[in-house]
């Protein structure tokens, strides 16, 4: 069986591992409302996607 003759450093680690990174979470706001939206999704808050209704948000009674 291969074993390793020395010890891995941090940095061929590192190099090795370089693509395991985290990516930040892409926030963009609604055109209508203002409010941040994850892309390619209907805006939660008024129910528009790319500048038309998809979902008639209900209005709340008093």
């Amino acid at each position: 069986m291969a074993v390793p003759k020395r010890r891995t450093s941090r940095a061929r680690q590192g190099n090795r591992r370089s693509h395991h990174h985290i990516r930040p979470v892409q926030v963009q706001y609604c055109p209508q409302c203002m409010q941040p939206v994850l892309p390619h999704r209907v805006c939660s808050e008024c129910g528009y996607y790319q500048g038309r209704e998809v979902v008639a948000k209900e209005e709340e009674e008093k």
